[in-house]
Formats: C-alpha cells, structure tokens, sequence
C-alpha cells in the first residue's frame, strides 16, 4: 500500500502509467483495427498524414501504412521493453544491493563496474553487443537490458545505504538472521518503491 501511495505521488510514474497503458492498448486493438499484414503495400506512397481517411498517419516511401506498422510495431516494443526493463531491474537490484549492504571492498568494486558501464555511451555499447551477437529478438532483448542496468543499481546502492543501520535491521541481526535473509526479507521490500517507480517511467 504505501509502494502504491509513493508511487501516485511521483508525476514522472503517473505519466508513464499513461503512456504504458496508451501502447498496450495499441498492441491490443492492432489486430482489430489493422488486421491485414502492416509492412503490405496499402496505397500510393507518401500520403500526408490526415489527407486521406483510411491512412490516418499517411503511407511510407513504400505505400505501406504508417498507423498499422505503430499499432503492429507497439508489441515488439512491450515485449523487448518489458523484458530488458525486468534483466536491467535484476541486474541492478542485486549489485546495488550487496554494494549497499556490504560497503567496503565489495562496494568500491561494484561500483568501479557500473561506472564504467556508465562512461559508454548506451547505443554505442547496444551495437557493439547486436554486432557481436546478431541482431534477433532475443540478442536486441538481452543487450538493452545489459546496458540499462547501471541506474536502478545506484539507486538501489542509495536505498540500502540509508536503511541497512536501520533498527528493524539491526533487530534482524540480533535475532540472529543471516545477510541474504536481512537483504532479501527486511531490506528490498523497503527499498524497492523507488526503483518500481523508476523502472515504469524508463
């Protein structure tokens, strides 16, 4: 409940509710509205947006229509989007959080990691890891989330920081409880709201 309430507070989290749901209804309707192939000839090629009724968005270079490729294309976008957004969230919420909990060493290490993943540009990165391994739906999947997890593993590094002196920590390791339960039971599902809100708006 109070992930819930942290969440609707964020304007950045509720625009990208919007803008989730807005693609997901495309993906849902493209069948209904564009039932026929989105990449088959339709019409005469580049016809203006809003100058021809059955090409809302107009027609490409190809006379293909441009609506029925976005509507089609919104599902190849949720699910790689979906999918790397969950590797990028895994990755970076476990390096964050033994970064976090542990410090030292173990933090000026991971860290060093994630700054140099930092210091390459995204895309660059993106094509050099499509070129080394191919360029289908899985490899695309897997290199995006490859790359995006540096940010929800800071996050998360700042997160554990800030609670793992908390008491209900430190009651955890009186009674006994080993690091994996006191990182895994007690202090992700603190640390966790922030990171849930940042992974819906990227």
């Amino acid at each position: 409940m109070d992930a819930l309430k942290r969440y609707f507070r964020s304007p950045a989290a509720i625009v990208g509710l919007i803008l989730l749901l807005l693609v997901i209804g495309m993906a849902i309707s493209a069948g209904w509205f564009y039932p026929r192939d989105p990449l088959a000839l339709a019409g005469r090629p580049l016809i203006w947006p809003f100058s021809n009724p059955r090409f809302l968005l107009g027609t490409d270079n190809s006379g293909r229509d441009i609506a029925a490729q976005i509507f089609h294309g919104a599902r190849i976008a949720l699910l790689i989007g979906g999918a790397a957004t969950v590797i990028a969230i895994l990755i970076g919420v476990l390096i964050g959080a033994f970064a976090g909990y542990f410090g030292g060493w173990v933090d000026t290490v991971l860290m060093r990691i994630t700054e140099a993943f930092q210091t390459l540009p995204n895309f660059v990165l993106l094509l050099v890891l499509v070129a080394v391994f191919g360029s289908t739906l899985t490899t695309v999947t897997i290199s995006v989330g490859i790359v995006s997890w540096p940010a929800p593993a800071r996050l998360t590094r700042a997160e554990f920081l800030s609670l793992r002196n908390r008491e209900f920590v430190q009651a955890g390791r009186t009674l006994g409880m080993k690091d994996l339960q006191l990182i895994l039971g007690e202090i992700l599902p603190n640390a966790l709201p922030p990171v849930i809100v940042y992974a819906s708006v990227v």
